[in-house]
């Protein structure tokens, strides 16, 4: 008898071959075989209607704090991910000396938005090197597998303490650099994580270290990397020095495995030249890869959240709580301030780039310019503010909408995300939590852009969504459905998949607020042959594993 037979789905097993009606039968974690089972499991699925992949696999995310407090790892345990990257952007917590803990905090805090008193309060510090981390997070039993990047950050201030924030390294502590990395890898960490982007500070304003970090420091790292077959994780800064950051992703992919995140904007400016240099490397025979988040984001704004306006009155509004807020926009007086200000003022962001998300349970995230708050506006003849508070009002406060910072071309992000080497991902999960949410973005690319839009093939889409980020990040057992491999699968209802609406809630330590977004049409996810998410609900089991480079 196996332990687990899921029956009658339709396979779809990660490498890109046309699905197929099968069984899967597994026994511990592993799966025992494919075809018809004909003995019974102690456990059945019946996957009639249903289609069967392997765990979706998230290479970007920010929840190396929150698996402190919450091992379920939600919201992305909601929405088919069985395999969680983190470590990414050069913020990770090791190496750290224990008088650099609240440093490696605060910078979380300030790049990531994650609360720093709840980054101190929910880890126990219990590590100095990168191996003793992984056992940290091997002790806190997380209900879906982990891997971890080393983090430019990190090491930085670990050899060369103040002076890592702004100062270029001698030529022995770039080379210390590359031992430690070496090292971390061998311990487990499946690659390097840095950050060259601009908007990554420290809490006085700097750049995070690194950030400003010679080519021939990271090269010396990648080699480190290489050595031990693992990949580079780069976080680039196209927007100001284009043609510099891609010598430096050339560089490294002659010493390792790339990958790097990738953004359309609101032109794609530069979208067709990446593809260009970045093909023209892979000719060459250099394996380098990018991600880039599959919609248009940004800031979640609403009553209950962030305010999309600023000083006198909207200040007054933000400092209440939401029963508060919902009681002051509905006092005539109070709101005819609330209008004053923001027409005089002006709103942070352009009302053309606020989208409501609308009032279903399902957040309309593909609104054309028609739906932007400023046309809805223009629609009713009045202004923008005035159509954010009569939406508040009507929705009972509830009502969500997006400030559309990143890949606004949403035909920009279908070319990108078509592209060989570029994957789906950046969700960011555990990141920005009172601020952004694009966790379910698995979700999202499996429902819009296969069954709704036909962007890709349903064998296309869950390659990309498996065995392509698998392979990236050095994932041998896993990522693809085979006899042998690692028993991660999703069993989803195509036609009724789908994110739900955002909502905030105070979980994190100190009652800190965050946004989660649960999902629709997950029949069950499996992780390491147990069931820990079934008809949309975790079942409490936690069943993942530390994943550690080369084991």
């Amino acid at each position: 008898m196996h332990d687990l037979v899921i029956r009658n789905g339709l396979v779809v097993d990660g490498t890109g071959a046309e699905p197929y009606s099968a069984d899967i039968a597994i026994d511990g974690n592993q799966i025992a075989a494919i075809g018809e089972i004909e003995g019974k499991g102690q456990e059945e699925i019946d996957a009639a209607g249903h289609i069967v992949t392997p765990g979706f696999i998230d290479v970007h995310t920010h929840l190396d704090a929150q698996i402190g407090w919450d091992p379920m790892l939600t919201p992305i345990s909601w929405h088919g991910v069985t395999t969680a990257l983190l470590g990414n952007c050069g913020v990770t917590f090791a190496p750290v000396k224990p008088n650099d803990r609240e440093f490696l905090a605060s910078m979380m805090e300030t790049v990531e938005d994650i609360p720093k008193d709840a980054i101190m309060s929910g880890l126990s510090w219990n590590w100095e090197h990168y191996g003793d981390y992984l056992n940290e997070l091997e002790s806190l039993n997380p209900a879906i597998n982990v891997a971890g990047l080393v983090g430019h950050c990190a090491i930085r201030y670990y050899v060369m303490g103040e002076r890592g924030i702004d100062q270029q390294a001698t030529e022995d502590e770039k080379q210390q650099m590359a031992e430690i990395v070496r090292q971390a890898v061998k311990d487990g960490a499946v690659g390097f994580s840095t950050s060259r982007f601009l908007g990554h500070y420290i809490p006085d304003g700097r750049h995070v270290p690194g950030t400003h970090a010679e080519h021939d420091e990271l090269v010396e790292i990648a080699k480190a990397v290489g050595e031990q077959g693992g990949v580079m994780q780069n976080v680039t800064n196209f927007g100001s020095d284009f043609e510099s950051e891609m010598e430096l992703i050339r560089k490294e992919a002659r010493e390792a495995r790339v990958l790097f995140s990738h953004g359309t904007g609101r032109t794609n400016s530069y979208g067709d030249k990446v593809e260009e240099l970045i093909m023209g490397m892979r000719d060459e025979g250099m394996d380098v890869n990018a991600i880039a988040i599959p919609r248009s984001s940004g800031f979640v704004t609403g009553l209950q959240a962030y305010l999309p306006f600023r000083g006198g009155p909207w200040s007054e509004l933000a400092d209440k709580s939401f029963d508060e807020r919902l009681a002051a926009i509905q006092d005539p007086e109070f709101v005819a301030l609330l209008v004053e200000h923001a027409v005089a003022t002006g709103s942070l962001i352009s009302a053309d780039q606020i989208f409501f998300l609308g009032e279903e349970d399902k957040p309309n995230y593909i609104g054309g310019p028609k739906e932007s708050l400023q046309a809805i506006a223009d629609g009713l003849g009045e202004e923008p503010v005035e159509t954010f508070i009569r939406l508040s009002i009507k929705t009972g406060g509830k009502g969500l909408f997006t400030l559309r910072f990143f890949n606004q071309n949403i035909e920009a992000v279908a070319k990108a995300i078509s592209s060989e080497f570029c994957l789906p991902s950046l969700g960011d999960a555990g990141a920005h939590v009172s601020q952004v949410m694009d966790s379910g973005w698995a979700t999202f690319v499996m429902s819009h852009w296969h069954r709704d839009t036909g962007l890709f093939s349903l064998a296309e889409v869950v390659q990309k969504l498996t065995a392509a980020p698998a392979r990236i990040i050095g994932l041998s057992d896993r990522g693809t459905l085979e006899a042998g491999k690692k028993a991660d699968i999703n069993v989803i209802k195509l036609e009724e998949l789908s994110e739900r609406m955002p909502e905030i809630v105070n979980d994190f330590p100190g009652d800190a607020p965050r946004f989660i977004q649960k999902a629709k049409g997950y029949r069950a996810t499996v992780c390491n042959g147990q069931v820990i998410l079934e008809n949309d609900r975790l079942t409490g089991a936690r069943a993942g594993n530390v994943l550690r480079h080369g084991r």
